[in-house]
């Protein structure tokens, strides 16, 4: 009984975060902007920092997209909560359902869909591409696009957690800058995917930095 009072509990909370983040999600939608530079015209893996999932809601055509999310308790309630504004999802982390989340993206991009992966997730360590984007690409043919988002707007929030997550609460003018696509060889060795996961960072490092230059500039494109 104590069991079950304790799964009661634990889903009523999980429940109501969901109902909340939804409800967010659905009024945020009325007041974002994101302004698209260099927006991929192919199928594409989005290559992206944890801090920056909440891009996913700029994607232009969601019916033929998945975003990878952590198969925590945490990343159920992101899951549900995406549903509401349909962003589909792939359940999966380098510890939970790794192998199978990776063959579920492989078959969603054999399909002819895209899919987002958060490079640097689900625990970090911050700013450092795993190589599961890279043996994904491999297999696929799909090139990696990486992404950079930022925003100046004081109701754009960084909070204080390990990936300094950011996400716009109320109006907000955003701006996302796709680099250029990475077609990634199909024969690797582990030194040879190592390479391409420190050029896939370093081309991620160098759109923020991009942007955090010429903000000003994009936003008057």
């Amino acid at each position: 009984m104590a069991q079950q009072n304790r799964e009661f509990k634990e889903n009523l909370k999980i429940n109501f975060f969901i109902f909340l983040l939804k409800t967010f999600f659905l009024t945020e939608q009325l007041f974002l902007r994101i302004k698209h530079i260099n927006y991929p015209k192919e199928q594409f893996i989005f290559s992206m920092w944890h801090r920056h999932q909440f891009l996913v809601y700029g994607v232009k055509d969601k019916s033929k997209f998945y975003a990878l999310i952590s198969a925590s308790n945490d990343g159920e309630i992101i899951a549900k909560a995406a549903e509401i504004v349909n962003i589909k999802s792939v359940r999966g982390s380098t510890k939970r359902r790794g192998v199978a989340a990776s063959l579920e993206l492989i078959e969603k991009l054999k399909e002819g869909n895209s899919i987002a992966i958060m490079v640097d997730g689900p625990r970090g360590p911050m700013g450092k591409v795993k190589d599961g984007i890279v043996n994904i690409s491999k297999l696929t043919g799909v090139p990696i696009v990486p992404v950079a988002w930022a925003s100046k707007s004081k109701t754009f929030i960084t909070i204080n957690s390990w990936d300094k997550f950011q996400f716009p609460v109320g109006p907000c003018k955003t701006i996302a800058l796709y680099g250029d696509p990475i077609y990634i060889p199909a024969e690797l060795d582990k030194e040879q995917t190592k390479a391409w996961c420190e050029k896939i960072e370093k081309e991620m490092q160098r759109l923020d930095a991009d942007l955090n230059e010429n903000y000003e500039k994009y936003l008057k494109l």
